[in-house]
């Protein structure tokens, strides 16, 4: 193999990789003495990757979630998305672009309560830049995911499994290239819960990069890559 080829090859990675990481330390200062929640964080996520982040509570799984999906800078260390160093952005970049590219779903839906589940789907348009109309994608998800007859229910006129399933057409709605899932089945019963995973494996098979972070071994076993953490590491056989 040629150096040019080589070189070839490694641009081609490169630009294959949505998100990659470098010796990232997160640390806070508590009572006069410094924790590290992560430390040395380094990996790297491909574009349509099905990824999992495993790990106890207190191992930095939350702490380096909050950090791929651009709402926290790490201590020291580097964030590449798409190969844009986000330590060249200011905060109005950053959020410019977390809106634009990273959809979330978390454990705990975070729906607002007297919202009905259309206006909930449609809340995260108000700060893309992209332009769509927004109210025939908020029908075509809900659509998708089989509540086009719960328009105007709020969340408490919803299942657990239904508020779900509003919140992922809520992360999917500004057509993002991330999904990034935080217990995304925690507050679910098991039908519910293999429903909601069924609709990321779909998502991941259309081509979104679907990160998932969990305490649970058999959800991310269903993941293509699982980097599991202990005490702010990346842990080779660590239990879960």
């Amino acid at each position: 193999m040629t150096e040019g080829g080589e070189d070839d090859r490694g641009r081609r990675r490169m630009s294959n990789t949505q998100i990659r990481t470098t010796n990232l330390i997160k640390q806070y200062s508590l009572g006069g003495s410094v924790f590290k929640a992560l430390d040395g964080i380094s990996l790297a996520i491909g574009k349509g990757d099905f990824f999992s982040i495993v790990g106890k509570s207190g191992s930095g799984k939350s702490t380096l979630m909050h950090i791929l999906g651009l709402l926290d800078r790490p201590t020291e260390g580097r964030v590449f998305f798409a190969n844009r160093d986000i330590s060249t952005m200011d905060d109005t970049e950053l959020a410019t672009l977390r809106s634009n590219e990273i959809g979330f779903v978390f454990q705990s839906f975070n729906l607002l309560a007297r919202t009905s589940s259309f206006d909930n789907v449609i809340l995260p348009s108000v700060y893309t830049s992209k332009k769509y109309n927004v109210h025939m994608r908020a029908m075509d998800l809900l659509a998708r995911v089989g509540l086009s007859d719960k328009l105007a229910n709020t969340p408490s006129q919803l299942s657990g499994g239904q508020q779900q399933r509003v919140a992922i057409a809520r992360a999917l709605v500004n057509d993002p290239s991330v999904i990034l899932a935080d217990e995304p089945t925690g507050n679910l019963d098991s039908k519910s819960g293999e429903e909601v995973l069924a609709l990321l494996e779909e998502l991941h098979k259309e081509g979104k990069t679907v990160i998932i972070v969990t305490h649970d071994g058999d959800i991310a076993a269903r993941a293509d890559t699982t980097v599991r953490l202990a005490d702010g590491k990346i842990a080779l056989n660590a239990s879960i």
